[in-house]
């Protein structure tokens, strides 16, 4: 895809970057379709699971896909966007040992995780290059909370910190949105050499 509004140079940089997007649900799903649009080429795509009902308020998938692996269903989608696209795609639940062979050839890495668990796992295993991750996107309203820190050298954080999904507290499609646009403004960034 040719983003007109870049220069050449700009082009180059986000066509020949691999990006690493560890989980394809409501954050990497949208991440990933932001990242395509802007001029982002190579990817490589991490989830076990599958496109279910309960995914459609958030995640970038359809309902004629439910039932199928999100990383085969989120190929057929973005290449809507970009036929060309360099995908790499594991279908497989990511844990510490295969984290740094999945992701080897990423100048970035994207966490896109649900559970504090695998996100701690993600900053172990990923701690040489930079790491785009989310926290605290629950709910609705409070737009102006959602952010972006720095944690640590390789490390930025997009969220309000504090939303954890809860009862009363559900996943939703705009604040969801929010962060992963805010991560995929960052991924963008660094890619370009740009602050963040």
């Amino acid at each position: 895809m040719t983003n007109t509004y870049l220069t050449g140079e700009e082009r180059s940089a986000l066509a020949a970057a691999r990006v690493g997007i560890a989980g394809a649900g409501g954050l990497g799903s949208n991440v990933a379709a932001h990242l395509v649009r802007a001029g982002v080429e190579k990817l490589a795509i991490a989830d076990f699971d599958s496109v279910s009902e309960s995914n459609l308020n958030r995640q970038f998938y359809f309902r004629d896909q439910l039932g199928r692996q999100k990383v085969e269903a989120l190929a057929e989608n973005l290449r809507r966007i970009e036929p060309a696209l360099d995908l790499r795609l594991h279908d497989v639940r990511l844990d510490e040992k295969n984290m740094p062979e999945i992701f080897a050839d990423c100048a970035i890495v994207v966490e896109a995780f649900d559970r504090a668990e695998a996100k701690a796992a993600l900053y172990r295993s990923i701690r040489d290059r930079p790491v785009v991750a989310a926290s605290g996107l629950a709910g609705w309203g409070r737009s102006g909370a959602i952010g972006l820190r720095r944690l640590g050298r390789n490390l930025w954080m997009a969220g309000d910190g504090a939303s954890d999904i809860r009862d009363g507290l559900p996943p939703q499609s705009a604040r969801v949105g929010i962060a992963a646009a805010i991560e995929a403004n960052t991924v963008l960034a660094l890619l370009l050499g740009k602050e963040p």
